[in-house]
């Protein structure tokens, strides 16, 4: 007989011989945790060399107790496997059967050389499915504000009412503070370097032209993907987590028609107000700073605005925050669709949609500066 024993109470291993010659393993005392403390490496490599014999009788009865860890000692030494010849008590057969039923962890992935691009591809297809939802949903509007055409007495007038003081009139606040203080910034930076050279005259023009044709509605675009879209994009995103898109749905109300449509109609009514009012804050500022750094009058400021910069850069702002508007409500309303009914994809779509909505303001207003290069530049 032989024996091997751990530390005080622990796992105590005895080699016998069984009736008809064989060879049985006959483990007794605590196998715990607790109880094995130090001695599981080479009470593991003990039991693994014993597991090589498959000739063994395995003996567990005389184990007082066995928790979980002494289970999964023992079922790692056999290979996870039962061995051929294997007494249990009914306790212990249970604690076997639950490691048996738990799945084998999975093998460690292999290093991918090409993931820069398989990424790259994922998003190519990622930007693809985006385009052609964006496409799909701006038909769909199309088509609703054609049948709406036809049949004037549906159109959804209080949802547009909302969206427009929600996305207009209680932007007005921010897009004031923000216009105010880019037209200070920048006409204290500009009236700086033209009394260097005499020209202060000239703080006219360079207000003029950068506020109303690209800083105003560049600001005002921003400001609102930043406030209004996202509000639209969680909007949708808390409807499909509260399952009122499906309930919309089910009684055969298109969301598009009732919920998409207002938001783009609303905020392109809107966009161009709000520019308007933020470079006419912003030139308040610009003329505020003249008076006290260069002396130039405000009335001398206001009549000759018009001789430095043509009405045509006015009509291109006002465009172009209409198209900004019109495009920064599409994508907010085509993530707030997207949005699955977990709060973490309700927080992820809306950043998504934030970003994305400012990226392609700042793309359309390059687009329009290449365009409409040579209109209002005297």
């Amino acid at each position: 007989m032989a024996e091997y024993r751990g530390n005080g109470s622990s796992l105590v291993l005895r080699r016998v011989t069984a009736e008809g010659g064989a060879p049985r393993l006959v483990l007794s005392g605590s196998c715990t945790l607790s109880a094995l403390g130090q001695r599981l490496q080479p009470l593991s490599a003990k039991l693994a060399e014993y597991a090589t014999d498959p000739a063994l009788q395995w003996d567990l009865t005389e184990i007082a107790q066995m928790d979980n860890a002494g289970a999964v000692l023992l079922w790692r030494a056999w290979g996870e496997r039962r061995p051929q010849h294997l007494l249990l008590r009914p306790e212990q057969e249970k604690a076997l059967n639950l490691l048996e039923m738990m799945s084998p962890p999975p093998p460690p992935a292999s290093r991918d050389w090409l993931w820069p691009v398989t990424a790259l591809g994922k998003a190519v297809f990622l930007l693809w499915e985006h385009l052609t939802s964006m496409v799909i949903l701006s038909g769909q509007l199309l088509l609703d504000a054609l049948y709406l055409a036809v049949h004037p007495g549906r159109i959804p007038w209080r949802e547009i009412s909302a969206n427009l003081y929600r996305t207009g009139a209680q932007a007005l606040g921010i897009t004031a503070l923000v216009g105010f203080l880019i037209g200070v910034v920048l006409s204290f930076l500009s009236s700086r370097q033209l009394q260097m050279f005499g020209a202060d005259i000239f703080i006219i023009n360079i207000l003029g032209i950068s506020i109303i044709r690209e800083l105003g509605p560049l600001l005002a675009a921003i400001l609102v993907a930043g406030r209004s879209g996202s509000s639209m994009t969680a909007q949708l995103g808390v409807m499909r987590v509260t399952e009122e898109l499906d309930a919309l749905t089910v009684m055969g109300i298109p969301h598009s028609l009732r919920l998409v449509l207002p938001k783009v109609m609303a905020l392109g009514i809107a966009m161009p107000l709000v520019v308007l009012w933020t470079s006419a804050i912003a030139l308040a500022g610009g003329m505020v700073v003249a008076e006290i750094q260069l002396g130039l009058g405000y009335q001398f400021f206001l009549s000759k605005l018009p001789d430095s910069v043509p009405i045509a850069n006015l009509w291109l702002g006002l465009g172009k925050g209409m198209v900004c508007g019109m495009v920064i409500a599409l994508i907010s309303c085509h993530f707030g669709l997207r949005i699955k009914s977990n709060t973490e994809s309700l927080g992820e779509g809306t950043t998504n949609s934030v970003v994305t909505a400012i990226t392609v303001v700042i793309i359309i207003d390059a687009i329009f500066a290449i365009i409409f290069s040579d209109v209002g530049i005297k």
